[in-house]
């Protein structure tokens, strides 16, 4: 017979009794019965054993209130209560395109700027390069 780890059991019984949900509390009770098992009890020795009559059911506070629904698309008033003009809608269109049009004009200018340094650095290392290529041809005795 195994000794009687009085600890965890007590862990267990913790968790039977008061588990926020049902499985958790199953969950300890599985727990607590085989500790109780290894050690050669029953689940209801080891609650005597530990101070206490057989578990019970952890006092519950009131039930809570479900949160406030959030009210349906078609359930929520419209948005505005006068028509918008056609007007209105090519101004908007307007604003939208020159937006766009402001967007893709900055997008353009970082191109532009990525694609000159991206230049100015195949630039440089052509130059490096052609200074070793001239440094191999001396070395070998030849000139470019």
């Amino acid at each position: 017979m195994a000794r009687f780890d009085r600890d965890r059991f007590a862990k267990c019984r913790a968790l039977m009794e008061s588990g926020a949900t049902a499985g958790e509390r199953a969950a300890g009770a599985a727990a607590a019965a085989r500790i109780a098992a290894a050690a050669g009890l029953s689940l209801a020795e080891a609650l005597r054993l530990t101070g206490g009559g057989p578990a019970r059911e952890a006092p519950r506070g009131p039930p809570r209130e479900p949160p406030p629904r959030r009210p349906r698309p078609w359930e929520t008033p419209p948005l505005r209560t006068d028509p918008i003009g056609l007007d209105e809608i090519l101004a908007q269109k307007a604003r939208t395109e020159a937006h766009r049009k402001r967007k893709a004009a900055r997008a353009a200018a970082a191109r532009r700027a990525d694609l000159v340094a991206e230049a100015a650095e195949r630039a440089a290392l052509r130059e490096a390069q052609e200074a070793r290529d001239r440094a191999w041809a001396e070395a070998r005795g030849k000139t470019v």
